[in-house]
């Protein structure tokens, strides 16, 4: 079955190649029987991925040894489900699955568009077979997944054990996910800016390729995490590490693009910024790729050190080289028609949230990378820890959060001070509320107020939104509330899917804020029987508790907790030694209420003298955080249904691109 595999890969790699010619040769020579070998070639390249992939996981499931990648990534003992993951959890099998994500996608974009787009379509074929093409060539040339070993070994070395819980089969895919579908928007851009067809179309073709992106981005960056705060065991959720950095960072530039991109259809501005967040969005999915895989920087979510590293970087490079070429050719085609009209205006603070959210990006950017810089220069490498990233990160978060509260309200081109009035006021007294509640039930840190204020301030301004909006509907179309509270909604899921995930951005602010300044952490050893403060919790050291089975050996605390002297909780934070690789981890302990989360990590466990390590952390609010991310995924899912004015518009946008089209021949 591998050397299936491997034979699969080799064919993709020919095929892929072939499509690439095709589709250019197709569409210079305006042959559509061309273009249909290159599309066909493009439907084959996807069979053999798809071989190559169950022929890998074939060899996990089977505990096939002789196979390098199987023996370095799983063993016999390792759970169903995380020999599954183990697909994803070494390079060569990342790569794998980055390609098989990256031909489903082309697939699907090639069906959608079988008869649209035409003149469009042989250069998206040709980029996303050219993005293909270098996966395909790692996994052939430089890092084959089915390579195998000059003898068979007895057992695997086994899933490292920080990634055998359940939130890992969950992240790296979402993150994939996310990468990957970045690639069709780039992919229609480039052939925009190829044929010169730069109206609305193409943006409104991958408007829901933009959103799928920003979608699995969000969701991995949330798993990722969660992951963190119940794996790693130091009582947070995110900790500015690179890899953290990598994939935060085309969510930044993601999220700038999605409001722009609403300024060029509606005013036809941006043109040129709308390009640049595109290909800067994709060209961060590769520069992650390569921080994860070069061995550049160090992370627990890295690879090891690998030789790949200069083959990401020249991708990177050219692919910066071509996209930007593009699009100083085709600058004076792309001069906005229209210019801003006052800066008391909604464009203005759309601009102005763009610039923030790509100072954030290249905030994180210049961190991320300054070590590796530092080294280059000086020879010494200076690490940029999360003081730098909170110092710079936090105050533009701010002003984010600010302008997700103005941007709804304020009006198009310009604002007169009687509107300003009129969809401010609300806002600003449920901000002012909103503060003062929070500090009536003790929350005393002027700039946590600050940022739970503006929360209030967001939150008003969303409600205020949907309240005129049923309302207006109840006065004019005399429906009962939820029925007009509904067709709002359903009528433009774009505008108020949006605002729900605001919503859900506000409560993930107040989770950060909450769990950033209120935070308590405590360490004490216990002997069995005695007890610890901390905040309005005591915990009760009643014992370890031993078990284990042919895969891991479990040391676990068993902790009770009472709140005014009555018991609420018996808690157990566990020590684990993973057998294969003689790896100790930590499971924390966790029990969370929309209050506080209650963290319990078993530090240390000293046998002849019976004294346990605990370290406690108790995190206010933070449960909102992961409620905030599901608010804020279902409000994207909302933004993705369809909607008889979006059909209008795209409608309206084909007119000038159809009459002017050509007619290919066979």
């Amino acid at each position: 079955m591998t050397h299936l595999g491997t034979l699969a890969l080799a064919l993709a790699f020919v095929l892929a190649t072939y499509s690439i010619c095709m589709s250019v040769w197709g569409a210079i020579s305006r042959r559509e029987m061309w273009i249909a070998s290159a599309t066909n070639a493009a439907h084959a390249v996807f069979g053999c991925v798809v071989i190559a992939v169950i022929a890998l996981l074939n060899a996990l499931l089977t505990h096939d040894f002789n196979v390098e990648y199987v023996s370095s990534y799983s063993s016999s003992t390792l759970p169903v489900q995380y020999t599954v993951a183990s697909l994803w959890g070494g390079q060569k099998g990342s790569l794998l699955f980055w390609t098989f994500i990256l031909t489903i996608f082309s697939t699907i974009v090639l069906l959608q568009n079988r008869n649209k787009n035409r003149e469009l379509m042989p250069y998206v074929t040709a980029t996303l077979m050219v993005i293909t093409l270098f996966f395909l060539g790692m996994l052939n040339f430089i890092t084959p997944p089915f390579e195998r070993l000059s003898f068979t070994p007895k057992e695997g070395s086994d899933l490292n054990p920080l990634l055998q819980n359940y939130w890992m089969t969950l992240h790296p895919p979402s993150l994939y996910l996310g990468y990957v579908s970045a690639s069709v928007p780039f992919a229609f851009a480039i052939a925009a800016l190829v044929t010169g067809k730069l109206g609305d179309v193409w943006i409104r073709t991958t408007r829901r390729w933009a959103l799928t992106s920003w979608f699995f981005l969000s969701i991995g960056n949330l798993l990722g995490g969660r992951w963190a705060y119940e794996v790693l065991g130091w009582g947070g959720y995110w900790a500015w590490d690179p890899v953290e950095n990598a994939a935060i960072m085309p969510w930044f530039t993601a999220s700038a693009y999605l409001h722009s991109v609403m300024i060029q259809e509606k005013k036809n501005m941006l043109k040129v910024w709308n390009m640049v967040l595109v290909i800067l969005t994709f060209a961060l999915t590769i520069f992650g790729t390569f921080l994860t895989r070069s061995g550049v920087i160090s992370s627990v979510h890295s690879f090891t050190q690998s030789g790949l590293g200069p083959y990401f970087m020249a991708f990177l490079i050219l692919t910066l080289v071509v996209s930007l070429g593009l699009l100083f050719y085709r600058l004076p085609e792309l001069k906005s028609e229209n210019e801003l009209d006052s800066l008391l205006s909604r464009e203005a603070a759309f601009l102005l949230n763009n610039w923030v959210l790509v100072g954030l990006a290249f905030a994180t950017f210049w961190g991320t990378v300054f070590p590796v810089l530092s080294e280059w220069v000086r020879g010494v490498k200076i690490t940029v820890g999360p003081p730098f990233f909170n110092k710079v990160n936090g105050p533009l978060g701010v002003l984010l959060l600010l302008l997700t509260g103005i941007g709804p309200v304020i009006a198009w081109r310009r604002a007169s001070a009687k509107s300003l009035q009129r969809n401010f006021t609300i806002p600003l007294i449920a901000g002012v509320l909103f503060g003062a509640l929070f500090f009536v039930f003790g929350y005393r840190n002027y700039y946590a107020i600050v940022i739970l204020s503006l929360c209030g301030f967001v939150a008003g301004a969303i409600f205020s939104e949907f309240f005129r909006g049923t309302r207006a509907r109840q006065t004019i179309l005399h429906e009962s509330s939820p029925q007009a509270f509904g067709r709002l909604v359903s009528k433009n899921p774009r505008r108020y899917g949006g605002y729900i995930v605001h919503i859900g951005v506000v409560l993930i602010f107040i989770g950060i804020a909450g769990s950033s300044f209120f935070k308590i952490e405590k360490q004490i050893s216990l002997k069995p029987g005695e007890t610890m403060e901390a905040g309005r919790y005591t915990l009760k050291y009643e014992g370890i508790k031993n078990s284990e089975d042919d895969h891991v050996a479990i040391q676990a605390a068993v902790v009770a907790v009472s709140v005014e002297g009555q018991q609420i909780d018996t808690m157990h934070p566990e020590k684990r030694l993973y057998k294969r690789q003689n790896q100790p981890t930590t499971e924390v302990a966790l029990r969370q209420t929309l209050r506080e989360d209650l963290y319990v990590v078993l530090g240390s466990y000293d046998a002849p003298s019976q004294l346990a390590t605990l370290q406690v952390f108790v995190n206010p609010l933070l449960s909102w955080i992961w409620i905030g991310g599901i608010i804020l995924v279902l409000g994207t899912c909302v933004t993705m249904m369809p909607s008889p004015a979006e059909r209008q518009a795209f409608a309206q946008a084909r007119i000038p691109a159809s009459s002017g089209s050509e007619v290919m021949t066979d």
